[in-house]
């Protein structure tokens, strides 16, 4: 049987960086994939996505995704060439504690990282399988555009693409079950989104049950508990993403999942919780780990790199001080949102004294200048007035290119920054993190 240092399972976002990482440090790697390296991110997921956001039209969308996607997967392919990093494109599941199999054989590991990823949760709505019902990487994968698209679930997927399918053409309707858009954006923010993209052609149906899809419709009850319905050429499930775990045979570790179908890990370095009892060999020879959407924690693909390399740090006993409270995300809608830290609902719920600062970017020269009037900033921050405060807390925003914003608010908030030395940081003119500025000058 053959040895290697460390296996992991999955070529993803967090597998092919947990193997690059690793493979820098010394260590023999041994990663295990038995489709397209790159993962969900690169192939069906963000990257793609994103051609569609920043394409005029359906035709260009699909003509640029066949460039780009290749292109990225080749430079992935590039990374796992290194001389300690052995790529086996097939399938792996566990055997035991320090050993999994593939079509090739066996192979032991001193470490084990789990780097699976997710896959589309399908709702058990009567009529799913319908042929005009699609997840996401069925969306992208249409060839003509659809005259009429209903999207059932007003999350990031949903929300990205009902911006990008209107503004190609598409007659676009959301039907969501909370009152609410983008759970984890402010509601504030998420409000002012959705009303901008009314205005932009979308009808939205929030606080709507979908019930059953036939004869081309999607039936749903209203929050009066009537029932609608809305017809539609292709339907997408938007409902989110569960982890990917079938066929790893973890039942072999005695690791049981948890109800969201999570591989539960500790909260430090994603150590998988539950494994069997056994004899360790060798330094680290029990360790199995499990990051990015396989542990359910933080489903972003700069979530799953960073977890990496936690993960790898663990492994060979180097500390480092990455936060992972201090998580910012985007949803690349026009105009796009973006958020880090917590939503002015919930500080209110956890009883956490704050000051709240507003920002427009219809006030900014560069936003002017774009014509990109359209949005708004929430910076909070913890009272001013007391010893030590005025330290920053968090940012929600909506409006042209507010993730680069929201990125700069993450770097000083893991810097423990206060408004008072944000207020004394120069920033260009003009530029649109003036209006990041202009909060703090409030």
């Amino acid at each position: 049987m053959n040895k290697t240092d460390l296996i992991i399972i999955g070529a993803g976002p967090g597998g092919y960086r947990a193997a690059e990482y690793a493979a820098k440090q010394g260590l023999k790697v041994v990663i295990f994939e038995g489709a397209e390296v790159g993962g969900t991110c690169l192939n069906v997921g963000c990257i793609p996505t994103k051609t569609y956001v920043h394409s005029a039209t359906f035709a260009e969308a699909r003509e640029r995704m066949a460039q780009v996607v290749p292109q990225l997967r080749a430079g992935v392919e590039s990374i796992l060439s290194h001389p300690n990093i052995t790529l086996i494109r097939e399938k792996a599941a566990f055997v035991d504690a320090h050993t999994v199999t593939s079509p090739s054989g066996r192979m032991e590991g001193g470490a084990i990282i789990i780097a699976t990823g997710s896959e589309t949760k399908w709702l058990p709505i009567k009529g799913i399988d319908a042929p005009r019902v699609v997840d996401s990487t069925g969306l992208l994968n249409l060839e003509t555009l659809p005259k009429r698209l209903a999207i059932i679930g007003a999350g990031v997927i949903g929300m990205e693409f009902a911006s990008v399918f209107n503004r190609f053409g598409s007659e676009v309707t959301v039907i969501e079950y909370l009152k609410e858009c983008l759970p984890a954006l402010d509601s504030d923010i998420a409000k002012r989104l959705r009303k901008q993209m009314e205005k932009e052609g979308i009808t939205f149906n929030m606080q709507c049950g979908v019930k059953q899809i036939a004869d081309g419709k999607v039936f749903f009850e209203n929050k009066k508990g009537q029932t609608e319905s809305v017809e539609a050429d292709v339907i997408l499930m938007a409902t989110g993403r569960k982890p990917r775990t079938e066929g790893l045979n973890l039942e072999a570790l005695g690791v049981p999942l948890a109800p969201n179908g999570a591989i539960p890990v500790d909260s430090f370095s994603f150590l998988v919780l539950g494994q069997a009892k056994r004899q360790s060999r060798a330094p680290h020879s029990s360790n199995i780990y499990a990051i990015g959407d396989a542990n359910g924690k933080q489903m972003l693909a700069h979530a799953a790199e960073m977890q990496a390399i936690r993960a790898v740090n663990h492994i060979i006993g180097k500390q480092d001080a990455i936060d992972f409270n201090i998580m910012p995300a985007a949803i690349f809608t026009e105009p796009e949102a973006a958020c880090v830290g917590p939503t002015e609902d919930q500080l209110k719920a956890q009883g956490i004294a704050y000051e709240c600062r507003k920002s427009f970017w219809r006030a900014n020269g560069k936003a002017m200048a774009m014509n990109e009037t359209e949005g708004m900033l929430k910076l909070f921050t913890s009272p001013s007035g007391r010893p030590g405060g005025g330290l920053i807390l968090g940012c929600h925003a909506y409006g042209a290119h507010s993730a680069d914003i929201v990125q700069e608010v993450s770097v000083l908030m893991c810097k423990h920054t206060t408004i008072a030395e944000l207020a004394d940081m120069v920033h260009i003119h003009p530029t649109l993190s003036e209006i990041l500025k202009t909060a703090a000058e409030i």
